[in-house]
């Protein structure tokens, strides 16, 4: 059986989640089938030298690259889907082209399609309206037209189901739950390099959250509840680490912070490296997630699998990857968080159980698992042909 994958979002220099869940289930499904031919629609040339291909010198794995810079999906991948149709193709981290409307493309070729979530219709607001609007295209496009839509959590499930199940059977939504995306091995003296480089070398003990600065992952709340905790606290050593790129929208966190005169207690690190988020991670007190929505999230795993407690949202699907395993807390609510920062830091048996929690939750999760689940769609899309 011939399987394609559009890999085009699996080569950015920049990855965000949903470029490495598309990396890594990519290998884990060349590794699970060696009995099916795989043909990867890229944007570029592979790098050979990429674990996440685990290139195999076969017959049996294509790199197929598509050169075209815009309508990639919708012109070059449809031109080459009709010029030489794999027998299903899985959709990891992107959208189906449009020509997949017509019932004649759908019947040529059986589609599996990852939906990572829908926070855009829960909080419209949180997001830019082109970038709605073309999310929402997209995944009115995979409901409308895959065979098998995989959701990330069964969250993002009843999500999909809600608002685009309209004459969709529940079985075609299927529960994948991705594998941990674990933190990069670092030496010591890149760590303490990563660690200089934010002024944070002298041992002072940090929170850490790293996401895209964007109105979604609610800062605004969390510095507000910091300025509380610090308030209250007096811990005029802690500090708060915010890392990650600079997203959209009017809320300036940097500003933010001047306002709740928190400014000598936070830290803006920026787009970090893989090293630098390694370092960062494994060397926080504890790791805060007070996001209003997420299909999935892999920083939870990613702070459990290296021994850090974590405090995060209770709503969307982040109870389901937490497990017992996180002190939760009402996002909505600045007093609920800056509690929760009081509690993570200042009680010791807390986060000694959270630690050993962390890492019984992590045994919950596998990319060979996610990509089983896959597999089983693919076939089963083909075995329905």
């Amino acid at each position: 059986m011939w399987i394609g994958i559009d890999a085009s979002r699996a080569t950015g220099a920049r990855p965000t989640g949903t470029e490495r869940y598309s990396r890594e289930i990519i290998a884990a499904l060349l590794g699970i089938a060696p009995q099916h031919c795989f043909r990867l629609y890229l944007r570029e040339a592979p790098d050979e030298r990429a674990p996440w291909l685990l290139l195999r010198r076969s017959d049996g794995i294509q790199p197929v690259v598509i050169s075209r810079r815009r309508l990639w999906t919708h012109l070059g991948l449809a031109r080459e889907l009709r010029a030489c149709p794999p027998d299903a193709l899985f959709v990891p981290a992107h959208v189906l082209p449009i020509s997949f409307i017509r019932p004649s493309a759908r019947r040529r070729i059986h589609t599996v399609v990852t939906v990572h979530d829908v926070g855009y219709r829960r909080f419209p607001n949180a997001h830019p309206p082109v970038q709605r609007w073309y999310l929402d295209l997209g995944t009115r496009l995979s409901v409308r037209c895959a065979d098998v839509i995989i959701a990330d959590s069964e969250a993002t499930r009843r999500d999909v189901i809600y608002f685009y199940g309209r004459g969709v059977a529940d079985d075609r939504v299927v529960v994948a739950h991705p594998g941990p995306l674990l933190p990069v091995a670092v030496r010591e003296d890149e760590a303490r390099r990563a660690l200089a480089k934010f002024g944070l070398d002298g041992g002072q003990p940090y929170v850490l959250h790293i996401g895209t600065l964007q109105p979604r992952k609610n800062l605004r709340r969390l510095i507000q509840a910091w300025a509380r905790f610090v308030g209250r606290s007096g811990a005029s050593e802690i500090r708060l680490v915010l890392a990650g790129g600079r997203g959209w929208g009017r809320e300036d966190p940097r500003a933010e912070v001047e306002a709740a005169g928190v400014r000598a207690s936070v830290v803006f690190a920026g787009y970090v490296s893989e090293i630098e988020k390694a370092a960062l991670m494994r060397h926080a007190r504890a790791y805060v997630f007070p996001s209003l929505h997420e299909g999935f999230g892999f920083p939870v795993l990613e702070a459990q699998s290296v021994g850090v407690p974590v405090a995060c949202s209770n709503i969307s699907s982040l109870p389901e990857v937490a497990g017992e395993a996180a002190l939760l807390f009402d996002p909505f609510d600045v007093e609920a968080i800056a509690r929760a920062l009081e509690m993570i830091l200042g009680d010791e048996a807390m986060r000694a159980r959270l630690i050993e929690a962390g890492r019984r939750n992590l045994a919950r999760f596998s990319w060979d698992a996610c990509a089983r689940v896959v597999l089983a769609s693919l076939e089963g899309a083909k075995r329905g042909a």
